[in-house]
């Protein structure tokens, strides 16, 4: 038997992934309990400030990192369940139930990523502190003991916020900042957002990533990843289990259960490896180069000779350099490249077998599953069904 209906308010903005992730936890709550809550939020997802007295409903359940919303909700005598940032300053937390993203073990999880790479260089590029980003300060503090407690020398450079004005002489700066950073460094972006710029200017600069400068970002978010020639490392943040946790609780109080004025920490899901990250310490600045050209033109379709012209130097002289960075052939880096481009997407994709061949620039079908019938004694089809996303891949040693 159903519970009586009940009416819900959901506070957020989700034109961000945090939100909407957050929104997913809830809705999953919904689906997976026998709770029937009448649920409202905005028809666009986003919080408009309204006349609070003319709000009718049972209980909310906000982010209180918006400053706007939580100066409304303040307001309200229904039970909320606040969500957000952690602070280390417990008494910058609300006296109401909050489920907070942890944020050192963010940055912790960012930093032992590119610590397990062999980095020995850190940098963060985090947001100008204002009273809309308190997150912020909390990660730069995070980021700042990790490193003094391993003895690692740090940067943070705060920037500036970006709009469109302003957006050239932003961009200069930031690329005068990267430009005079000693290599090779590994650099946590606040957000991904922050991690794209980085990936932009590393870009423009002509410096190798992540041969030289490894990024990652927090959030995973698909649209900054997307928008990125180069594919961006990043924690994925709890914010499912956040809003899981957070109906949970709003359900008890609406029961009438006792439910503590304390904070649930929630800790990320882990890091999604990605190219940005996939360093190796290499000290040949001839190798350096041609592993950056390979990676970005691999699936085009290139031959050994193209590398060599980018490089600028004779065909046996890179093939000798490889050798002793690498232990294999310039033709085996373009080959693995093509190769594990072609994994992940069977993995990680719905897309055709023929697309994948022909957008990791194999010159046949008929090619691709030959190669893979000589590495993995399978066909991509098959490759596919054993590996589809959450499963270790088979190329990961490459």
């Amino acid at each position: 038997m159903y519970e009586s209906k009940h009416s819900i308010s959901l506070l957020f903005n989700a034109n961000n992934v945090y939100d909407r992730q957050i929104l997913e936890g809830i809705g999953h709550y919904l689906h997976t309990t026998k709770v029937d809550w009448d649920v409202f939020l905005e028809e666009d997802f986003r919080f408009h400030g309204d006349d609070v007295s003319e709000w009718r409903c049972d209980g909310l359940i906000a982010n209180y990192d918006d400053l706007e919303i939580k100066k409304i909700v303040d307001n309200i005598s229904e039970p909320v369940i606040g969500v957000g940032c952690s602070y280390s300053d417990l008494e910058q937390y609300p006296n109401i139930p909050y489920v907070a993203s942890d944020n050192f073990a963010l940055v912790e999880s960012a930093f032992k990523h590119l610590k397990e790479k062999g980095l020995k260089r850190f940098a963060m590029y985090s947001v100008p502190l204002d009273e809309h980003h308190r997150w912020v300060i909390e990660r730069e503090r995070a980021f700042a003991k990790l490193a003094n407690k391993e003895e690692y020398s740090y940067q943070i450079y705060k920037g500036h916020a970006t709009n469109r004005k302003t957006w050239h002489s932003t961009f200069k700066q930031l690329s005068d900042w990267i430009e005079n950073l000693p290599k090779p460094i590994g650099i946590i972006a606040v957000n991904d957002a922050r991690a794209r710029h980085l990936l932009q200017a590393c870009d423009h600069l002509g410096v190798e990533v992540p041969e030289r400068v490894s990024i990652i970002g927090i959030d995973n978010d698909d649209l900054a990843r997307n928008l990125s020639r180069i594919s961006l490392s990043s924690v994925t943040q709890g914010c499912f289990e956040m809003g899981y946790k957070a109906a949970k609780l709003l359900h008890k109080r609406l029961e009438g259960k006792k439910v503590p004025e304390s904070q649930v920490l929630v800790g990320p899901v882990g890091v999604e490896a990605r190219q940005s990250t996939e360093f190796k310490a290499l000290s040949d600045p001839y190798v350096i180069q041609a592993v950056h050209f390979i990676r970005q033109f691999a699936t085009k379709g290139i031959k050994v000779d193209q590398v060599t012209d980018f490089v600028g130097i004779s065909r046996s002289n890179l093939e000798n350099r490889f050798q002793q960075e690498h232990g294999y052939s310039v033709h085996t880096a373009i080959h693995n490249e093509k190769l594990v481009r072609a994994c992940k997407l069977l993995a990680e994709s719905e897309m055709s077998i023929n697309d994948i061949a022909e957008k990791c620039g194999y010159p046949s079908l008929q090619y691709m599953y030959s190669v893979f019938n000589k590495h993995f004694n399978s066909t991509p089809s098959a490759y596919r069904s054993e590996n589809q996303k959450g499963k270790e891949s088979k190329v990961a040693s490459f």
